[in-house]
């Protein structure tokens, strides 16, 4: 049976946090098993929004520091930084010309994006899409893990797939990829806001897990994670109008990896000041060691550049491969010098 080839990309905005790693990192390290997977800093999204030089390449770096210290093995994956292969940029400008304006009117992480003011807003943010189409589709991807707002976006990605084959009569030319969803995962919320998405853009720190964060640190965030006064839910019907409750006993069931009926179980009609004491022994033991192999890999900048350096060239070959096959079949005349 054919292995399923798998890609993500990861913005180097800094400061991963527990939600990150909850939410992707962590299913990452658990795809390679099995799966040919690809795994991609895309530097070049990243630049679409306003931006300090010197942090996007520390940043970089620091996303490497993490992938590794989480446990991706860059001799079974290809950790790679998307600038260094411009074939991603290339393909997107011929995807730009192969999907619709109306397409890119509906996204709807642009208006978030770009706020009310959208005039002011970079071509590159409006187009950012048709970029992350072009990362997905230059590799032959089959399956893409996907969270809740990146579903439209994989949508819009087999739709440019789908048309691009049809105005070119190649059909299963571009290959169409499909969702992987997490099974038994809960969105990471704030520690302060039980109804806001856990975020690096959040003002107050105390609202996440940074994965950098020492155990003393940890335990403080903990304890001051916002509650209410009454006992810890049975069931799941009891979260409702919770939702820092729900948040708390997600992050456990996730981290844990057990299932929410046995945290229930466990943790059901007992004071919050309980789970929180569980909940910051649970994240010293597993979040704590990776924070500190990071701090470690950052300080071997010459070690993370290696790595990057074998994916590219490793990421290069199949990109170029398929971006020639790809100027042959639109027609563009390509002569090799």
């Amino acid at each position: 049976m054919k292995k399923k080839r798998v890609f993500s990309g990861v913005q180097p905005t800094g400061n991963l946090h527990l939600g990150n790693y909850l939410g992707a990192i962590k299913n990452f390290v658990n795809l390679q098993s099995g799966n040919d997977c690809i795994y991609c800093v895309v530097d070049l999204h990243a630049i679409t929004i306003k931006y300090k030089p010197e942090e996007l390449r520390l940043n970089t770096l620091e996303i490497i520091a993490s992938f590794l210290a989480a446990g991706l093995n860059c001799k079974k994956s290809i950790l790679f930084n998307q600038s260094s292969v411009s074939a991603h940029a290339e393909f997107a400008w011929i995807l730009n010309c192969v999907s619709r304006i109306g397409w890119m009117n509906r996204m709807t992480q642009f208006k978030e994006k770009a706020g009310v003011n959208k005039e002011n807003a970079s071509v590159g943010l409006f187009v950012y899409p048709t970029l992350m189409a072009a990362d997905i589709l230059l590799y032959d991807t089959t399956h893409v893990p996907v969270g809740e707002d990146q579903k439209q976006h994989l949508e819009l990605t087999r739709d440019i797939a789908q048309k691009f084959n049809n105005d070119f009569n190649c059909e299963d030319f571009l290959t169409i990829p499909e969702p992987l969803i997490q099974k038994e995962f809960s969105r990471i919320m704030s520690l302060k806001d039980g109804k806001k998405k856990m975020s690096k853009s959040e003002a107050s720190d105390q609202s996440r897990i940074n994965l950098k964060d020492d155990k003393d640190i940890i335990a403080q965030k903990i304890k001051k994670a916002k509650t209410d006064s009454l006992p810890i839910p049975s069931n799941k019907s009891e979260f409702d109008s919770r939702a820092e409750a729900e948040n708390l006993i997600n992050i456990y069931q996730s981290v844990s990896g057990s299932s929410l009926e046995n945290v229930l179980k466990d943790f059901g009609g007992k004071n919050f000041s309980f789970l929180k004491e569980r909940l910051t022994e649970l994240l010293i033991e597993k979040i704590c060691p990776i924070g500190k192999e990071i701090k470690k890999l950052l300080k071997d900048q010459k070690y993370l550049k290696s790595v990057l350096k074998e994916g590219n060239l490793k990421a290069n070959v199949i990109a170029n491969n398929k971006l020639n096959k790809i100027y042959n079949e639109i027609g563009i005349l390509n002569i090799d010098y």
